[in-house]
C-alpha cells in the first residue's frame, strides 16, 4: 500500500475540519492565484481547471474563484506568491517532498527548515529525493463503490495507466495530462471519489514502525499544519493500527 496513498486518505478525513478552519480555501485560492499566472482561460490552461475543480468540490463561491484568477493574471493587485518545493528526509530516512506557496521565502525556509529539526527530519538540497517520486494523477475510490472490474474499463477506456488495491481503496494512477479526463469518467459513471489530485507519487516505498513511525506522522502533521504548506509527499510505509491512531 503506498504511502503516500495513506497519507491523502487521512488528509481526506481532515478535509471537514480544514474546512471550517478556511484552510481549504486559502490552499486552493492559493493554487488558482499561482495557475491563473499562465493564463486566466480555464479552457486552455490544464493547471487552472483543475484548480478550479478543487475549488467547486469544496463549495468556493465563484466570487473568491474569479479574483484569485484576477489576482494571478494581474487584473487584480495582491501580494506576489513565490511556489517552492522542499525536500527532506524524516524520521528512518523516509524522503519528503514540501510544496510550499509563500510571499516571503526567506521566512518560510527558516520556518520549514525549524519543523523538520523540530520533529527529527533534516532540510536537504534541491533534487536530493525528488528523483524518488514522479508527478501523476492519482484517485482514489472507496472500494465499496465500485469493483475492480466495473472501475478498470472506466478508467483505462479515459486513459488511465495503472489500477490497484490500496487498502480501502482503489488507486488509480494517470498522466498529469489524463487527470480531468479519468476522474470526468468516474464521475459520470455515478462513482463517488475519496480523493482525487495531481500529486507527486513515490516509486518506493520505505516501511516504519514504531517509535519512527509515529515520529514520521508528527513531521508530516506538522508541514501540513504550516500555513504557507499546500501539499506534503513523502515515500514511507505504515500499518493501519498507526494510521487509525492518528486519524482518530
Amino acid at each position: 500500500m503506498s504511502g503516500h496513498s495513506k497519507w491523502a486518505t487521512i488528509k481526506h478525513k481532515k478535509a471537514a475540519l480544514d474546512a471550517k478552519r478556511g484552510k481549504s480555501f486559502t490552499r486552493i485560492i492559493k493554487e488558482i492565484t499561482i495557475a491563473a499566472r499562465n493564463g486566466g482561460d480555464p479552457d486552455s490552461n490544464p493547471r487552472l481547471r483543475t484548480a478550479i475543480l478543487a475549488a467547486k468540490g469544496v463549495s468556493m463561491p465563484a466570487d473568491n474563484i474569479k479574483k484569485a484568477i484576477m489576482r494571478g493574471t494581474g487584473e487584480l493587485e495582491g501580494g506576489q506568491i513565490d511556489e517552492v518545493m522542499f525536500e527532506g528526509y524524516g524520521p528512518g530516512g523516509a524522503a519528503v517532498l514540501v510544496n510550499v506557496a509563500t510571499d516571503n521565502r526567506n521566512r518560510t525556509v527558516s520556518e520549514i527548515r525549524h519543523v523538520f529539526t523540530k520533529n527529527s527530519g533534516n532540510l536537504g538540497e534541491q533534487g536530493s529525493v525528488s528523483w524518488m517520486f514522479e508527478r501523476k494523477s492519482q484517485i482514489l475510490v472507496p472500494q465499496e463503490k465500485a469493483s475492480e472490474d466495473q472501475l478498470m474499463a472506466i478508467v483505462l477506456d479515459a486513459g488511465a495507466d495503472d489500477l490497484r488495491a490500496d487498502g480501502p481503496n482503489w488507486e488509480i494512477l494517470s498522466a498529469p495530462e489524463s487527470h480531468e479526463a479519468v476522474l470526468a469518467a468516474v464521475a459520470k459513471a455515478g462513482i463517488e471519489t475519496a480523493h482525487a489530485e495531481v500529486a507527486m507519487v513515490p516509486k518506493n516505498l520505505i516501511k516504519l514502525e514504531g517509535k519512527t513511525a509515529d515520529a514520521m506522522l508528527r513531521l508530516s502533521e506538522a508541514l501540513e499544519e504550516h500555513d504557507d504548506v499546500q501539499s506534503v509527499y513523502s515515500n514511507f510505509d505504515v500499518d493501519e493500527k498507526t494510521l487509525e491512531a492518528l486519524a482518530h
